[in-house]
């Protein structure tokens, strides 16, 4: 599992013209998935964003999580996070999971997520053309990889 995580002081995410997941402060994720992932993985993943130190305390010093500071959490797919452009100038999508199979990760990880003690947790559609808008906060933006590839 791939995730792009964001800071945001609020983010949302919009198909076909309605808002279906919106947040305030906190973390907005994009999840790409692996064929290989398991509820293993989606714990790991969780509990790294959740608890990462990536909010200021009083002195201004990166030393809180989303749990700290009571904030939301704002969960998207992405399969392009598993593109490779290594190649000529058109990305490759065959390192991903399946639709059926990340469709399915995708649901299980919603499901954790709220069951975790994260204030709010909102979600994009997974398959659907979502318009995913932010304000990164810092700017603060992660990269993190379920197998420590970075």
């Amino acid at each position: 599992m791939r995730a792009v995580l964001q800071r945001v002081s609020e983010a949302s995410v919009t198909v076909d013209g309605q808002v279906i997941g919106e947040i305030g402060k906190g973390v907005m994720v994009l999840f790409g998935m692996l064929g290989t992932d398991d509820d293993k993985t989606i714990d790991y993943m969780l509990d790294k964003i959740i608890n990462l130190r990536i909010f200021e305390d009083e002195n201004g010093k990166m030393n809180l999580s989303l749990l700290d500071i009571g904030g939301e959490l704002l969960i998207v797919p992405n399969f392009t996070l598993y593109g490779d452009a290594r190649k000529g100038r058109r990305p490759g999508y065959s390192g991903g999971a399946a639709p059926d199979v990340a469709r399915d990760l995708f649901e299980r990880l919603c499901a954790k997520a709220k069951e975790t003690p994260v204030k709010k947790v909102a979600a994009g559609q997974f398959q659907a053309y979502m318009e995913v808008a932010l304000v990164n906060d810092g700017p603060i933006t992660l990269l993190l990889d379920s197998e420590k590839v970075f």
